[in-house]
């Protein structure tokens, strides 16, 4: 299967190679013949308007260096004119009547959007099994699961679908899926990507990210998506410095450290074997490694799992058949339409986690859980701020395991909420992460996981890119 980069790509089009209209019609016969369910909606019209609107623009002069470069979007952006469903049952037939912000600056760079991905219900989930539009399959293995809740997005790129996508993150939903499909993602810092037009999971934890091949290409379209955006509350108001430009800075004294809590004798071993490996490379790049510790880490998962749910149950409260939303059938009364439209319409895990939230919200239960999991949340970032005052980058595994089977946890709700047990502490704390290709168990792809410093992004891409130049992880494909 022919594969290229974004980067790789954009030569090609300056070169006159070849045109955005053919690069387009090219990549929409890959995703009519796909396998894997990465789509929910191919935007066929758009993507050829777009891409024609891309070489006229090339031919005028000017094109930037995104301009007639193919995208897809995770299906939890707006897309005026287009389905937004959420990959769920509630908003099926909504068709949003403006663009999110990551979608509005994609589109002034000239990117050709060629659909929407797969993803699970209202990004909850860490397998894309909890999709309204059946799972997606991993390219690797179609017996597993390409991770969650990012997982159209992760496919899709892995596959040869297209050369980037856009994700979400909010407990490790951009760093799972990438480790799970053997791509390179980015989660930046809580408020360096605009949520506007980004449909709510939980607001203080989800982030939008890229998720491409290599990182030089999230750099490349992280300096799209980044920027203060006055529609976000949330939006950090600070310049968006050039990724590209420090990519190729020297690795040599750069400190990393390995949280003892996560490198312990619980990870499995060909795991810590991998992730070894790729430490080691990092040290003949003439990095430091040394042991760190977070002491509090270990209660991610409780806290998350009662943060997270708390605010989605408050954030999905307007889908309610009235305001927004699937509205059910010949409803008898007010009531038996809230009722029913809610029932019908959400997942099973989407009600198990409105249940937990609007439990731990209640009064009563408020301060036992909610404000106690705020005050782990707190010990947890000032854990990592004073890791971080001591070492460059963090580094740890992504997953416990590479992709497992399809329907192998789907009865087990804390099994696979455990499958986020390396990646949910980072979301808790706002700092920016990245997965990196970094081995194989057997025939599955295993990914390295990077942390770093707030709004330190620029040297999250530095290390990974170092790596990709001495590896060729990132650069394998599904047979």
């Amino acid at each position: 299967m022919q594969q290229h980069t974004l980067a790789g790509l954009a030569k090609q089009l300056q070169d006159g190679q070849c045109s955005a209209t053919e690069l387009a019609q090219d990549y929409l016969g890959r995703i009519k013949a796909d396998t894997t369910n990465s789509f929910i909606s191919v935007t066929e019209e758009i993507a050829l308007q777009q891409a024609k609107a891309a070489d006229e623009r090339r031919a005028a002069g000017n094109a930037g260096l995104l301009t007639g470069l193919p995208i897809a979007h995770k299906d939890i952006f707006c897309t005026e004119g287009v389905r937004t469903s959420c990959g769920s049952k509630m908003l099926d037939n909504f068709i949003a009547p403006y663009n999110a912000t990551v979608v509005e600056k994609c589109a002034a760079e000239g990117m050709v959007m060629l659909g929407k991905t797969n993803c699970d219900e209202f990004a909850m989930g860490s397998s894309n099994e909890n999709s309204f539009y059946g799972a997606v399959k991993n390219p690797w293995d179609a017996e597993r699961v390409p991770g969650g809740s990012s997982g159209g997005s992760a496919a899709a790129v892995a596959a040869g679908l297209v050369p980037a996508t856009t994700g979400t993150d909010t407990g490790g939903s951009i760093r799972q899926p990438a480790a799970f499909c053997g791509i390179t993602g980015l989660r930046p810092t809580y408020g360096r990507v605009s949520r506007w037009g980004m449909v709510a999971y939980a607001s203080s934890l989800d982030q939008g990210g890229p998720m491409a091949r290599t990182a030089e290409d999230c750099a490349l379209l992280l300096q799209a998506m980044a920027g203060f955006d006055q529609k976000d509350s949330t939006s950090a108001q600070r310049d968006v410095p050039d990724y590209s430009a420090s990519l190729n800075a020297p690795l040599s004294g750069l400190k990393i450290g390995l949280p003892k809590e996560f490198f312990n004798a619980d990870l499995d071993g060909q795991m810590a074997s991998v992730l070894q490996a790729a430490i080691d490379e990092y040290r003949k790049l003439g990095a430091e490694v040394k042991e760190i510790s977070l002491t509090n880490v270990g209660l991610s998962i409780p806290a998350y799992y009662i943060i997270a749910p708390a605010e989605a149950s408050s954030n999905l409260s307007r889908f309610d058949g009235v305001r927004y939303g699937y509205r059910c059938d010949n409803p008898k009364d007010l009531m038996d339409l809230y009722k029913r439209s809610r029932g019908e319409a959400f997942g099973e895990e989407v009600k198990r986690r409105i249940m937990v939230g609007t439990y731990a919200l209640s009064a009563g239960y408020y301060d036992a859980y909610y404000l106690k999991a705020q005050k782990i949340r707190r010990l947890i970032q000032q854990d990592y701020i004073a890791a971080l005052n001591d070492v460059d980058v963090i580094m740890a595994p992504v997953t416990p395991t590479p992709a497992f089977r399809i329907g192998e946890n789907t009865n087990d709700p804390v099994a696979m909420y455990m499958e986020d047990i390396f990646t949910l502490s980072l979301n808790l704390a706002g700092l920016p992460g990245m997965s990196v290709p970094a081995g194989f168990i057997g025939h599955l792809p295993v990914g390295l996981q990077l942390i770093g410093n707030f709004f330190e992004e620029s040297r999250l891409l530095n290390v990974a890119h170092q790596f990709q130049q001495v590896t060729d992880w990132h650069l394998r494909t599904p047979a």
